[in-house]
């Protein structure tokens, strides 16, 4: 049960933590509009999360028995997927921060109402491949039958984090914004992100 939760937050946190296109959105918003703005599309891109993680482990669930024979090799491949992606996300990072110059300023669009903001956001982040190949390859690489109980404590844990960490930057605003956004704060975020993805992959193969 504690592993299962420890391994939600920590699935939960290193997909949330980048701050990209979307984070930086929920951010703006709220320093442009207000908090229960902000609250409503963070909601959306923590629920968004969480169906990706629900999804990955029901399909995980199912594969599991059908490939028993190869998790050996299939956790080895879960780890490098993993690694490529944590490694893809530093690199971008980097790329962008030697690439970031502040960007002349542009009208601000209409205020969106709490369901759009929600909506938005949660279609916006569904659009995203990474998620869900993230979340099954976490899924594929651990052990081949986890019970029902811990494939929901897994999965809320995993709504649990990414809703926290949406919401701080929710709730920062525009204080938050102006150091998570920036190029520096991308860059932090990125990297650190990417360590806990490694660290992931690590304990995929020390799993037995």
């Amino acid at each position: 049960m504690t592993a299962a939760l420890v391994a939600g937050l920590l699935a939960g946190y290193g997909i949330a933590m980048p701050v990209g296109a979307v984070a930086t959105y929920v951010v703006a918003l709220t320093a442009r509009t207000s908090l229960k703005i902000g609250v409503y599309a963070a909601l959306g891109v923590a629920t968004a999360d969480g169906l990706y993680a629900l999804i990955a482990t029901l399909g995980g669930s199912v594969i599991a028995p059908l490939i028993e024979p190869i998790t050996t090799p299939l956790k080895w491949i879960s780890a490098l997927v993993l690694i490529a992606l944590a490694v893809r996300s530093a690199a971008t990072a980097l790329n962008q921060h030697r690439r970031l110059t502040s960007s002349s300023p542009t009208k601000p669009p209409p205020t969106p109402t709490p369901t759009r903001a929600y909506f938005g956001l949660l279609g916006m982040t569904m659009l995203n491949p990474t998620t869900v190949i993230y979340f099954t390859a976490l899924v594929l690489g651990a052990r081949s039958t986890p019970s029902l109980l811990h494939q929901t404590v897994f999965v809320i844990a995993a709504f649990i984090a990414s809703t926290s960490w949406q919401l701080l930057l929710a709730g920062g605003g525009a204080l938050l914004g102006r150091a998570l956004t920036s190029p520096h704060g991308r860059l932090s975020t990125a990297l650190a992100s990417s360590l806990l993805i490694c660290a992931l992959a690590t304990q995929l193969l020390l799993t037995h």
